[in-house]
């Protein structure tokens, strides 16, 4: 919609950045949105730093996704096969645990089977009854008041 170049005015962003800049207004008719993009990159043209702009938050967006269902806050190492690795491991488990749960027909989010065999990693009982739906409170007293059954 717009390509021009231009400068901050204001009194912080002008210290702060005082070179010039280009201010980018696109409309993604996909989305139904405006986005306006700043960047003193004058050599691509406006629609390629959009399309720059949107496979990076769809890198952001995938990082995201690994932090909260892979559980990969930090990564060990510092070069790109350590990184690597630890991303191919993760969704290994991941899979391996989606695995589980279908074959089980368990009916739980695979997050949460992946927390409770994480938490129960050094426990012996067999993965079926670590998996087994937990009895409700309210459901021992029904059977308790089926019973005839009174708890100290």
């Amino acid at each position: 919609m717009r390509d021009q170049p231009g400068r901050f005015t204001g009194k912080r962003n002008s210290v702060n950045y005082p070179i010039p800049l280009r201010c980018i207004v696109f409309y993604a008719p996909d989305l139904g949105r405006t986005f306006t993009y700043y960047t003193n990159n004058f050599y691509l043209e406006a629609k390629d730093i959009a399309l720059l702009n949107r496979f990076t938050w769809q890198v952001e967006l995938f990082f995201k996704w690994i932090k909260q269902h892979l559980r990969v806050k930090t990564f060990w190492g510092e070069s790109e096969n350590a990184v690597r690795i630890q991303i191919h491991v993760a969704i290994i488990t991941y899979c391996l645990v989606a695995i589980i749960e279908h074959d089980l027909k368990l009916g739980r989010p695979v997050i949460e089977v992946m927390r409770i065999l994480g938490n129960s990693l050094l426990v012996k009982d067999p993965i079926k009854e670590l998996l087994a739906p937990m009895v409700k409170a309210e459901d021992v007293n029904d059977c308790a008041r089926y019973l005839d059954f009174k708890f100290d």
